[in-house]
């Protein structure tokens, strides 16, 4: 499958996002529609899930597409480690495309392939409120199935998701935002990629596009195209 299908279905996927959170839908609406978006339009994913937490407090799922995926992400939490928690914790961004072989999270993985069908994951962090963070973890059923593509898109839907959650919860400026990302793809794409590439935040992603634009004094649109067309990523992802 080519990257060009699933960003184009992934377009259509986060209007309808942006639809709720203009709608006010609950935060519960958009958790359970961000990871019906992930398993939709992510190569690879077949299995997703949101986890929060909060300063002082145990960790909360707040949506999951099925038991599979609320089964991992409790695991992670009993034997701490994985992708949910290093996200969480560490702001780290971590893929392991295949658990079968020297696994990243040792300990996860031989409770995850004695109990579950997944044998890949990968997690990123979210944002989730000013006292609040959070990840959104992907599983895939297939060793090796979440490739680069995977993660380019992963990655932007992880963007989308925390500026779609902080637009629900101050519909002010973010709306703007997520209004841009949507209407201009390669803002998108540059921002995934530059979270995945330098293991950043999507909003650090997006200052940096920005703080780009005004010091080259270039349309934002350009800057990001350049990121795009500069990076590994992007050439992966328009082969």
């Amino acid at each position: 499958m080519t990257s060009s299908v699933p960003l184009d279905q992934a377009a259509v996927a986060f209007q309808q996002l942006a639809q709720l959170v203009y709608q006010g839908e609950s935060f519960a609406g958009i958790y359970d529609e961000i990871c019906r978006i992930a398993v939709q339009v992510v190569p690879g994913c077949d299995h997703a899930c949101i986890t929060t937490i909060s300063a002082g407090r145990s960790p909360t799922l707040e949506a999951t597409t099925d038991d599979v995926a609320a089964l991992i992400d409790r695991t992670e939490w009993e034997v701490r480690e994985g992708p949910c928690v290093d996200a969480i914790l560490t702001d780290r961004f971590d893929c392991d495309p295949d658990i079968t072989r020297n696994p990243t999270w040792p300990r996860l993985a031989e409770r995850v392939l004695a109990q579950t069908p997944v044998r890949g994951m990968v997690g990123y962090r979210i944002s989730a409120g000013p006292q609040k963070v959070g990840a959104l973890n992907l599983f895939s059923d297939t060793a090796g199935a979440l490739t680069q593509e995977g993660a380019e898109v992963g990655a932007i839907l992880a963007s989308f998701a925390s500026v779609a959650i902080t637009a629900a919860r101050e519909k002010t400026g973010a709306q703007n935002l997520l209004e841009g990302l949507i209407n201009n793809r390669e803002i998108g794409k540059a921002v995934g990629v530059l979270m995945v590439t330098e293991g950043i935040s999507d909003a650090e992603a997006f200052e940096k596009l920005r703080t780009a634009s005004n010091h080259l004094n270039v349309r934002l649109a350009e800057v990001a195209r350049r990121v795009v067309a500069d990076s590994d990523v992007g050439q992966t992802a328009s082969d």
